[in-house]
């Protein structure tokens, strides 16, 4: 199992190369980055440090869209940090929930996420690619071995289907073992379907992960009111699979939609934030079940179970008060565990 961290790129940027520089130190393999241009700043500019200032990390965005950048220029942005680092980026995409509702658009159709995923990892790989309208490019100064795996995040059935024929990797933002081996089985049962090999798509999980000293009350309370700002993140997409299936539907499990009952709107300038106070309908049985918090044990136990699931990466959102804590906490003690077996 590889291992992820995942930052916003708050200022300063210097601060988030040197979180993922001690990432690699720890045995993380990549490194992620929201990508939402008015609540952050740009992480293609910092993931150009980030390569520079380690050796083997690779890194992304979690999540890109296609509505904020051309395709042209998305592809060649990745295949420029790639030439100049070694095919070291992967292409996180999705819909653009923060990015595009916060500049007053709406989240990208699946059939736009479609066309922009072949375009760009065909252009970013040395290809043509038809733009639109007939207008055919291709870079012509990409290298022959020049190379771009894109992972889409989905949640929603239509969503799971297109992961499974047309990703290399699925991103699931949740942690809850019943919904993770469902919502993998819907990608990969796609993937064969298309004809594809199932286990050909990387499965990426990716969830806050918070470490205790013990399992006291107390503990664990903190921990989970580090970590409640995820289950209203969460709650954004699964708002969105509600209105367009409805609340009980057979396409989307229960489990996924019954917490959201509560749920009373949300203010993007506290998104992925630890003091999200639209966050309190989030109960802690759903921070238990979507984030990894707790012990070393309780950490190790978790990953075992999502790698028997056939998870690939875990990735580790550490929007928190102890984001040096859960990286040498991680290096220390649950990677290497997981290294052993």
């Amino acid at each position: 199992m590889d291992f992820g961290l995942v930052l916003q790129t708050d200022p300063p940027a210097s601060q988030v190369i040197s979180l993922m520089k001690r990432a690699e130190r720890n045995g993380f393999d990549y490194g992620w980055t929201f990508d939402s241009a008015v609540l952050w700043q740009e992480p293609f500019v910092i993931y150009s440090q980030i390569l520079a200032n380690t050796e083997r990390l690779i890194v992304g965005p979690m999540v890109t869209n296609p509505g904020t950048r051309t395709w042209e220029v998305t592809a060649s942005t990745f295949a420029t940090l790639n030439d100049m680092y070694g095919n070291r980026t992967v292409c996180g995409i999705g819909r653009g929930d923060s990015a595009m509702r916060v500049a007053g658009r709406k989240p990208n159709t699946l059939a736009r996420i479609s066309e922009a995923m072949k375009v760009i990892r065909t252009l970013a790989s040395g290809g043509e690619a038809d733009l639109g309208g007939g207008t055919v490019v291709r870079f012509p100064w990409i290298k022959p071995d020049a190379r771009l795996p894109v992972w889409m995040a989905a949640y929603g059935p239509k969503a799971l289907k297109m992961a499974g024929e047309e990703a290399d990797g699925f991103i699931l933002q949740l942690a809850d073992p019943y919904l993770t081996k469902t919502m993998i089985k819907a990608v990969r049962d796609a993937a064969a379907a298309a004809g594809r090999d199932p286990a050909s798509v990387t499965i990426c999980v990716a969830a806050p992960a918070y470490l205790t000293e013990d399992d006291s009350p107390e503990a664990l309370a903190h921990a989970r009111e580090q970590c409640r700002w995820f289950g209203g993140m969460v709650g954004n997409h699964v708002a969105d699979l509600v209105s367009k299936y409805g609340e009980h539907s057979d396409l989307v499990p229960e489990a996924l939609t019954d917490y959201i009952k509560a749920r009373e709107g949300y203010d993007y300038s506290h998104h992925g934030r630890a003091d999200n106070p639209d966050t309190a309908f989030v109960p802690d049985d759903i921070v238990d079940r979507f984030c990894v918090i707790g012990t070393v044990e309780q950490h190790v136990a978790k990953m075992r179970q999502l790698k028997e699931l056939g998870v690939d990466q875990f990735a580790v959102y550490a929007m928190h008060d102890a984001r040096e804590d859960v990286i040498d906490g991680y290096g220390a003690t649950v990677i290497p565990a997981l290294s052993r077996e």
